[in-house]
């Protein structure tokens, strides 16, 4: 389980202190970065959250709407934002977008194959989509599911957990619980499955202390260098064993295009 900091007594009162990001600002950044060598267009940033991101990409000259299950928890004034589930089919005619960003909202509901799915209807064929799901598979967290079954971000969900979660967040627990761990594999299959390619692997920074792992880190590359080409092809083995996945921070960062 994870449960992100989020203060919500004042959300959506007079917005009177600048949005707070509730990802990582590495991962924000990171975002940044990538659509600013883009040409600027439509956006859709969803969750939106308060807006933290939404503010910057305006500021970066796209035009920004936003989208949030929680709408009453935005802060940014003069940008439109609308009531939706990821689970479910947002509010917005097909081919409405240039560019969609979805930070922090794949991992927090049931069915993330749906919100693909909602992408690929929303994006414009050369469109781009930018989501970041956490890093499962760099060797830290291969580790901790070897050791302990589970991974930083994807703790054991239990009932007093909930209780905990409900007394912080009221009715709103899809706003801190993580639950579905979703992979590299899993996320390339489903964003293949409806039309996109991925351009890019990204990472948000590099975990502290990875030198303790370069033996584990160097005996899987061993086995994928002798590991036949097509099987290589077939198992994507050269991105799972790339230092944006195997050396990766806490979350992994796809840019995709819509084809």
């Amino acid at each position: 389980m994870d449960i992100r900091e989020v203060d919500f007594s004042t959300a959506g009162a007079a917005l009177e202190s600048a949005p707070a990001p509730l990802a990582h600002q590495a991962v924000h950044d990171t975002v940044v970065n990538i659509l600013q060598a883009l040409s600027k267009g439509k956006l859709l940033d969803v969750p939106a959250g308060e807006g933290a991101l939404a503010a910057r990409l305006e500021s970066a000259g796209f035009a920004v709407q936003c989208c949030d299950l929680y709408p009453e928890i935005f802060r940014l004034a003069g940008v439109e934002i609308r009531q939706g589930d990821l689970g479910g089919t947002l509010p917005y005619p097909d081919q409405s977008f240039d560019y969609v960003t979805c930070l922090e909202g794949l991992e927090h509901i049931e069915n993330p194959q749906q919100a693909i799915r909602e992408f690929a209807r929303l994006l414009r064929p050369g469109g781009h989509l930018i989501a970041s799901v956490p890093n499962i598979l760099n060797i830290e967290e291969r580790l901790k599911w070897l050791i302990y079954g589970y991974t930083s971000h994807f703790k054991p969900i239990t009932r007093d957990a909930v209780a905990q979660v409900r007394k912080q967040f009221g009715e709103k627990v899809e706003v801190a619980l993580h639950v579905n761990a979703i992979g590299y594999s899993e996320l390339r299959y489903t964003l293949e499955e409806y039309g996109f390619e991925i351009l890019q692997l990204h990472r948000d920074r590099p975990k502290a202390h990875q030198w303790l792992y370069w033996p584990i880190v160097a005996a899987i590359r061993a086995v994928a260098f002798f590991t036949p080409e097509r099987k290589k092809e077939d198992r994507w083995t050269r991105a799972l064993g790339s230092d944006e996945i195997l050396l990766g921070g806490n979350t992994l960062i796809v840019h995709a295009l819509k084809l």
